[in-house]
């Protein structure tokens, strides 16, 4: 199959009012409007990830830089996920730490949303995200969802479809999209990007499709350095190891290794028309963070709707090739199905 995978998701006509990245002139005017006001208060769902306290920490101390544009958390919701007992163990302790931290903990998400401007959705499960930020674009506040942005990639759709519907606008993302090296190949640095391969941990939960839970840290640093157009995907996994193997509608390959045993890590290898760059160390949650307060001022997504949609096209297609014993999995193929599947969720709300 060699034609280019179709991008209907968000791509619609210029009379129907929708620009580049697939929002809206409303979007845009409220996000001029949130500008004008100079809110700086954030609010948290979930405390069942570390991600929440380390946010915290960053925003709310007291000789915080400019660079994180005076934001503060003022609350959080804690409740997270139902039945992952790694992430159901953690919320008394983050509540905890949270309040050291003067966070007002309350009691559901209504409360919460009255009390502040953004959001940050950051708890761990994915499979409650749409539940949550439905009830966030709702009441119009500008919300970043950590990673997965679902448990699946219908999910997924159906929530940056209804982002468009309420003129709010969202993104999601994983820190080592960040990762010393992405930027400067970016720039050009290594000449255009011919392949590359990429590693992190693939810790396995079984409520969540493999790579959405822990290996989608090394499949967006692939996306980052190879950008979008991924045809298809085939998936060699063992108890210890994931090989996935991307190749592009321009015949380029990039690959991921999910590492389950020994010495794990975050990095890569980008292979270029003017040279080969190895990707620096995993820098931690700053880089992100600046992004999401440069989001909340301007309400411009620094990750493209398309291409989130098409990491989880990505990982969903290794899903369906491991059942498969390794075949090959059209992306196309899975995105067309999952748009239909969000269609029937989106009916339904």
């Amino acid at each position: 199959m060699k034609k280019q995978i179709k991008r209907r998701i968000f791509i619609k006509s210029a009379a129907a009012g929708v620009i580049g990245i697939g929002f809206s002139p409303q979007i845009l005017k409220a996000s001029a409007d949130i500008n004008q006001t100079n809110l700086r208060r954030v609010g948290i769902i979930g405390l069942d990830t570390s991600h929440s306290p380390a946010f915290t920490r960053v925003l709310n101390d007291p000789s915080a830089g400019p660079e994180y544009g005076g934001y503060k958390v003022v609350a959080a919701y804690p409740k997270g996920s139902n039945d992952i007992k790694s992430s159901v163990d953690r919320i008394p302790g983050y509540t905890e730490d949270m309040r050291k931290m003067g966070v007002e903990i309350v009691n559901s998400i209504p409360e919460l949303l009255e009390k502040v401007d953004f959001i940050l959705l950051e708890t761990n499960d994915g499979r409650l995200h749409l539940e949550q930020a439905i009830q966030v674009m709702k009441a119009g506040k500008r919300l970043f969802i950590d990673k997965p942005v679902a448990a699946s990639l219908a999910h997924a759709i159906a929530i940056y479809r209804l982002s468009e519907k309420f003129s709010v606008p969202l993104f999601s993302s994983s820190s080592l999209r960040y990762i010393p090296g992405a930027k400067e190949i970016a720039e050009g640095t290594v000449g255009k990007v011919l392949g590359a391969d990429t590693y992190s941990p693939a810790t396995l939960e079984k409520t969540h499709p493999d790579l959405f839970w822990y290996g989608i840290h090394g499949v967006e640093t692939l996306f980052t350095v190879m950008g979008t157009g991924c045809r298809s995907v085939r998936r060699t996994f063992t108890e210890d190891t994931d090989f996935v193997i991307g190749t592009w509608t321009d015949n380029r390959i990039g690959t991921f290794r999910g590492i389950r045993k020994g010495k794990s890590d975050y990095g890569g290898t980008v292979f270029g028309e003017k040279g080969i760059m190895v990707l620096g160390k995993y820098s931690g949650y700053e880089p992100l963070l600046m992004e999401i307060v440069k989001f909340f001022d301007t309400g411009i997504p620094p990750v493209k709707p398309e291409e989130t949609i098409e990491i989880f096209a990505f990982m969903e297609a290794a899903e369906k090739s491991k059942m498969k014993n390794g075949a090959t999995v059209f992306l196309e193929t899975v995105i067309e199905q999952a748009e239909k599947e969000a269609e029937k969720i989106i009916k339904t709300i």
